[in-house]
């Protein structure tokens, strides 16, 4: 009864512990099932954030990769481009001017050097008609302009022996005046022969012709020496106070209208002689280029022959001065020869040169211009001929490419996209 008992009581002890136990095995799972899904939950939140956070952000790189890409696309577009933006108005202000490209006429070149000379009967030399000191009428110097019957210089003979010249030709004068007068009138009368008369007559226009050819100065103390034309005084071969005999050179007067344009031509382009046609020359003291077709210029003579040692003959052109055209000054001379037709030029103006190559701007439209090398043929000191670079249409600088040049060189004026 009693191991009964005790049997019993184990068995309701151990049902007791069994279900203490479930339930604690049954809340412990609840508890753990409860948080693997708050864990998931915030997993997958924490996915979800990480997902979204990734995705955003490779947006944003994205995003700025295309910027940067972009960036560099314009910066390469305008570190490329070739064409530089100059505004009408800044255009104007400093002078550009265009020409349109047309083939045309074009001579062949001889290429030399020369002299530009007085012309003959241009000059002429006054000299002292008596003899005495020099007396400048004026402060007269090399350069000088001069009127026709100007006085330039006195020649004193009062300090001389003979005493004064004119003084004494002037009384010559006189006397011989007064004895024709009173001789013709006696002539009639027969007091005075015929042959008496002839004498007297012709000592009287001695006279007088010594007196005029002595033509007292502006202050009646000496004879004048006055410029033969108007023009200027190329050379003064004396000075203040020297002392000087009849026919003694004083100055040289020159009209400067004409001159003579000498060119040098060598002998082994002497064959093409008979092609000349005229010539174009430049000198050192101005960047004007002459042509004497615009002075009136005429071919005057083609050496024929040469002085020995020489290797040069000359080749002469007459030409109308200009008021900058200074006789002696050397000068350089492009002949023009054969014509050639069809020929592509450009004023030399237009031509910018950089380390050997020669490049010009072509306007493209109202406001672009483009850089274009091109390959030069000879050139006549006026245009140069283009072999390679440009087409017929073409608009070109002409004037004003030294500052297109700056623009494009120092970026002051950025360069842009231009579509045609």
């Amino acid at each position: 009864m009693n191991k009964r008992i005790i049997i019993l009581g184990i068995s309701a002890m151990f049902l007791l512990w069994s279900c203490g136990s479930g339930n604690s095995r049954q809340g412990s799972g609840s508890t753990h099932g409860h948080h693997d899904h708050e864990t998931e939950e915030v997993h997958d939140h924490h996915d979800h954030e990480n997902e979204t956070g990734h995705d955003h952000e490779a947006e944003l790189l994205g995003h700025e990769a295309d910027l940067h890409a972009g960036h560099d696309h314009a910066a390469g577009e305008a570190g490329h481009s070739d064409e530089i933006v100059i505004s009408p108005e800044k255009a104007a202000a400093v002078g550009i001017a265009t020409e349109t490209v047309t083939p045309g006429k074009f001579r062949e070149i001889i290429h030399t050097s020369g002299e530009i000379l007085p012309a003959a009967g241009d000059e002429s030399t006054i000299v002292a008609t008596t003899d005495g000191t020099v007396s400048f009428t004026e402060n007269y110097t090399e350069g000088m302009a001069v009127g026709q019957d100007q006085e330039i210089f006195a020649i004193l003979s009062g300090n001389l022996q003979d005493g004064n010249r004119i003084e004494k030709a002037r009384i010559a004068y006189l006397t011989a005046k007064e004895e024709y007068e009173r001789a013709s009138k006696l002539t009639d009368s027969k007091i005075v022969s015929q042959k008496e008369f002839v004498t007297i007559k012709e000592n009287y226009e001695t006279a007088r012709l010594a007196y005029e050819a002595l033509k007292p100065s502006k202050s009646g103390n000496g004879v004048a020496v006055t410029a033969p034309f108007k023009g200027y005084i190329k050379s003064l071969t004396v000075k203040q106070g020297d002392y000087v005999t009849t026919g003694t050179p004083l100055a040289t007067i020159s009209q400067n209208s004409h001159l003579v344009l000498e060119a040098d031509l060598s002998q082994k382009d002497y064959a093409r002689r008979y092609s000349i046609a005229g010539a174009n020359f430049s000198t050192a003291y101005s960047d004007h280029a002459y042509s004497t077709s615009d002075l009136g210029g005429k071919l005057l003579s083609i050496g024929r022959s040469q002085n020995e040692g020489e290797y040069y003959m000359p080749v002469s052109f007459s030409i109308r001065n200009t008021s900058d055209l200074v006789p002696g000054a050397f000068a350089e001379i492009w002949l023009l020869c054969n014509e050639k037709d069809n020929v592509i030029t450009l004023p030399i103006s237009a031509i910018t040169e950089e380390q050997g190559l020669y490049f010009v701007y072509l306007k493209l439209d109202e406001q672009c211009y483009k850089k274009q090398e091109v390959i030069l043929g000879p050139n006549d000191g006026r245009r140069t001929e283009i072999l390679k670079g440009l087409k017929p249409g073409d608009n070109v600088v002409i004037k004003g490419a030294y500052n297109v040049k700056l623009a494009s060189a120092s970026n002051a004026i950025p360069a842009h996209t231009h579509n045609h």
